[in-house]
């Protein structure tokens, strides 16, 4: 590494990390005060409170991130401009281009580092946050607790022809209450499993308190089922994992506007879905889907774009008041956000392509950047 890049990086780190800081910070300031009244009520202590900001905090790092590098990264050249620095490195023959290459470096490293926060930690800390604030409730008709538990869960395993048709389902544990298991087998036999409870142990579902049908095939007119009473059965053969029918219970609240909103999808889960689901999902539910899944892929790459708008903003030669960076960074996140938002909402309308509404708000600003940059140069 050059001794230009590791001043660069040097001069941008610094203030990354107080931008970041700041952010954070103010974040967990504003919601502990916001919420502290609903904190009390559900007697969490200091501990569940350092534990529950800890899971929420990869959430709160993914909206972040990309707007402390950007206010970090005008900060910097701007002040490389103030002092004529820039000026001095392209006389120097540094071309603006070879100048950004340290910026987009770290761009690249932060769009890694958003991709496996929204994939692996977002959508599992949203649980996990419920979890929390349900701790200490033994009340079943208090708000929170009815979060841990799911009522009227229906689930369809297309591949294997299983319908489970379940009372309430415990969101953390894969409790089941008076589960209902309607299979069509490989043989075009009819198995209805009724029973009083069922739990995801050791990798195999387990019920007790069985009543099990099975039907004849073919069916025969006037002939009753086979009827079984079973104290324990387990089905190591039924594969529907509890994380399954929660990723399931979760893509089927996106058809609540409410709900949609607070619904964390990872690629992994949308994938799966579709790959049980193959035919019959809605055309609406799908248009939801489908930008959700774009908009995972496409939107950590804001922090490259980021690179893109800041250079031609911060790096015009010249005495600058810094103050003009700030002002410039906060109108174009501004902007960015507004159109993300606007594209997405269309996206999930079924008003434009998935893939469009995903990667149009990127693809515009760093379209911009680049001819700015192209004049500036």
């Amino acid at each position: 590494m050059r001794l230009l890049d590791r001043y660069l990086l040097r001069e941008l780190i610094v203030p990354f990390i107080y931008c970041l800081a700041g952010f954070l910070i103010f974040w967990v300031s504003c919601d502990l005060l916001a919420r502290m009244s609903e904190y009390q009520k559900l007697l969490l202590r200091p501990k569940d409170l350092v534990e529950l900001y800890f899971v929420m905090a990869p959430g709160i790092l993914v909206l972040t991130l990309p707007v402390a590098f950007l206010l970090s990264l005008l900060y910097a050249l701007t002040n490389h401009a103030r002092h004529n620095e820039l000026t001095a490195m392209r006389a120097a023959g540094v071309s603006l281009a070879r100048l950004a290459l340290p910026y987009l470096a770290v761009g690249f490293v932060l769009s890694l580092v958003v991709f496996a926060l929204g994939e692996f930690w977002v959508p599992q800390g949203n649980d996990e946050a419920d979890e929390i604030l349900a701790r200490h409730q033994t009340d079943q008709k208090t708000t929170t607790r009815q979060r841990q538990w799911e009522p009227k869960v229906g689930y369809y395993n297309t591949i294997e022809r299983r319908w489970w048709l379940v009372e309430n389902y415990h969101l953390f544990s894969g409790e089941m209450i008076r589960p209902n298991v309607i299979w069509l087998t490989t043989n075009h036999t009819r198995i209805d499993i009724f029973a009083e409870h069922a739990a995801w142990t050791n990798g195999v579902w387990v019920f007790t308190n069985v009543h099990r049908f099975t039907y004849p095939d073919p069916p025969r007119p006037g002939e009753e089922p086979v009827q079984e009473a079973i104290a324990e059965l387990s089905l190591p053969e039924f594969r529907e994992s509890p994380d399954q029918i929660r990723s399931s219970i979760k893509i089927n609240r996106l058809r609540s506007f409410k709900l949609a909103r607070r619904t964390q999808l990872s690629i992994r889960e949308i994938l799966e879905f579709y790959r049980l689901n193959p035919v019959g999902i809605p055309a609406t539910l799908k248009s939801v889907l489908d930008t959700k899944l774009h908009g995972q892929v496409a939107s950590p790459w804001t922090c490259l774009v980021v690179v893109a708008i800041a250079l031609p903003f911060g790096a015009r030669p010249g005495r600058r008041n810094v103050a003009v960076g700030v002002a410039s960074s906060i109108f174009i996140c501004f902007a960015y956000f507004i159109l993300l938002r606007l594209c997405l909402a269309l996206g999930g309308g079924a008003h434009l392509p998935a893939w469009l509404a995903a990667w149009a708000p990127n693809v515009a600003f760093g379209l911009v950047g680049f001819i700015l940059s192209w004049r500036l140069r």
